[in-house]
């Protein structure tokens, strides 16, 4: 292996991890908004706690969202 495929190799694996810490930044801020504007009158945890299967549904849905951003931000 040459160095030029390695430095190319971790140049890309940056600007991929880079990328992905961006989008979740970006995804957080834009969850926290919709929590704080949309959502301010639920409480999700005393919801989760009741056993409301809408709320489990819509917080396993961020979870999912979070790892898609993550997988397709670190493949490239």
């Amino acid at each position: 292996m040459t160095s030029d495929f390695l430095i190319a190799t971790f140049f890309n694996l940056g600007v991929n991890i880079v990328q992905t810490l961006v989008a979740l930044v970006v995804a957080v801020l834009g969850l926290q908004f919709i929590d704080r504007k949309l959502l301010k009158h639920i409480d999700i945890e005393q919801e989760l706690q009741k056993g409301n299967l809408a709320v489990s549904i819509f917080a396993s849905t961020i979870l999912l969202f979070v790892a898609v951003v993550t997988v397709f931000g670190l493949r490239g």
